[in-house]
């Protein structure tokens, strides 16, 4: 797994993919061992193909993150994943099980937190959390020592006994992802799980899904957010009218649409140039040399490619719908 900096930025540790592999159908071996394989899936809606034989591949234990814009096909690809809609052709599988040929032994294997708090708000957190490990074949006592240690582990425990209802978005949102984690699965599935939610709660459910994923959990990610992907995504997958179009590290995708560059401009703050730099000290002592003499007085601005950049240039300007 890459190393994150959730603060809002990639780090610039070593990428758990060096080699960029780029949209194709996983080989039958890769998709045995993948925790979720996409293989030429389609979907339509009558005349409108909303995916358009989507080939995708999730390591088991890694953090991907699918971006697209609206009606891209991010939640189409989210529900046939979940077994909420039937592909028209291809396969899906979790963990080497066909999600369709066999959705019970699936849904065993994953849990999903969509778009919006699946919690009931008239009862307590602890209520919830109970209710749902009852329901999910826990006995009292496990489901009530199930829901103190995820009470503990996602910050919720001076909440436990407050009604849901009267909680923040951020704290509705937390409660969620504790929901999902019950009953401990493999695959984790997030869908849009900060939509609406303040910088802060944004920064804490981060944390949580940074500290499940160095755990070992394998999470899938859908956003909007920009930033998001940037911090917690091992790979990065952009989908454009339902299909893959970039795959790879942000590092990776970043370097495929531009470098990094040097802008100096003179003290009255006319242009003066822009010099490729490969963002080391050297190079950057390099770029602004011819200037130490010539203009001493300049100003320097260093501009990085961002996954802003990589969104323009991989999807579409015209939307799906």
């Amino acid at each position: 797994m890459a190393d994150r900096d959730i603060t809002g930025t990639a780090s610039g540790g070593t990428d758990r993919t060096q080699i960029s592999r780029h949209a194709r159908a996983p080989s039958a071996d890769e998709a045995q061992h993948a925790a979720i394989a996409f293989t030429g899936v389609s979907k339509a809606f009558g005349a409108k193909t909303v995916l358009d034989g989507l080939d995708l591949q999730v390591d088991r234990g890694e953090v991907f993150a699918l971006l697209g814009a609206n009606g891209a096909g991010k939640t189409t690809c989210i529900n046939v994943l979940t077994t909420l809609l039937r592909a028209d052709a291809g396969t899906v599988r979790v963990m080497d099980v066909d999600v369709h040929a066999d959705p019970a032994e699936a849904k065993r294997l994953f849990t999903v937190t969509g778009q919006s708090a699946a919690v009931d708000a008239h009862l307590t957190a602890a209520e919830n959390l109970v209710l749902l490990g009852r329901l999910s074949g826990l006995g009292r006592r496990e489901a009530k020592e199930r829901s103190e240690t995820l009470a503990d582990r996602l910050s919720l425990a001076s909440f436990m006994r407050t009604r849901v209802g009267t909680l923040s978005g951020g704290m509705r949102r937390r409660l969620d992802l504790a929901l999902s984690l019950v009953v401990p699965v493999e695959v984790l599935i997030l869908d849009e799980p900060t939509t609406g939610l303040d910088t802060r709660s944004r920064q804490q459910l981060w944390n949580e899904v940074d500290e499940l994923a160095r755990g070992g959990a394998t999470v899938f990610l859908t956003t909007q957010y920009l930033d998001e992907a940037d911090a917690l995504a091992d790979r990065i997958g952009l989908l454009d009218h339902g299909r893959l179009a970039g795959l790879g590290t942000p590092k990776e995708l970043k370097a495929r649409v531009g470098e990094d560059t040097v802008a100096i401009r003179a003290a009255d703050g006319s242009h003066l140039a822009d010099s490729p730099s490969d963002g080391t000290v050297r190079g950057l002592a390099s770029a602004l040399e011819p200037w130490v003499e010539e203009s001493p007085e300049a100003s320097v601005s260093l501009h990085s490619p961002s996954l802003d950049d990589v969104f323009l240039t991989f999807t579409s300007a015209t939307s799906p719908h």
